[in-house]
């Protein structure tokens, strides 16, 4: 189980009891948006890592366009992932298993996190 895994189903739990039925989509709609906070914060830095260097890989509509479809596919991926048996099967190993519970704070503020950080580098390139 990954740490994502863990994630979503604190994520989870947190959720279900007061919202029922859309537990599951804001846990998924949370790990969609940290793993795509993670991808843009690698992009930043490699796109000024790249600048420093004098090398031209892509240019930045380009980088912006392949952002957006990796984007899509982790949406898709985390729904397909999150949304069946697989999920079942995981949430029936955390059962059975010591679990971390994560505060929900922390764990909506490391999104947040990646955004500002990619943000400040963004402003140095």
């Amino acid at each position: 189980m990954t740490i994502f895994d863990q994630f979503v189903f604190n994520v989870f739990h947190y959720y279900k009891p007061k919202l029922k039925k859309r537990a599951n989509r804001i846990a998924i709609i949370y790990i969609s948006i940290l793993q795509s906070a993670l991808i843009l914060l690698f992009g930043v830095f490699f796109a000024a890592f790249f600048k420093q260097m004098h090398v031209t890989t892509m240019s930045s509509t380009k980088a912006w366009m392949l952002f957006v479809m990796v984007v899509l596919v982790i949406f898709f991926k985390n729904w397909m992932q999150y949304s069946g048996r697989k999920r079942k099967i995981l949430n029936a190993k955390l059962s059975k298993g010591k679990s971390r519970a994560y505060n929900i704070w922390v764990l909506w503020f490391l999104p947040l996190a990646c955004v500002f950080l990619a943000l400040l580098l963004h402003q140095k390139v």
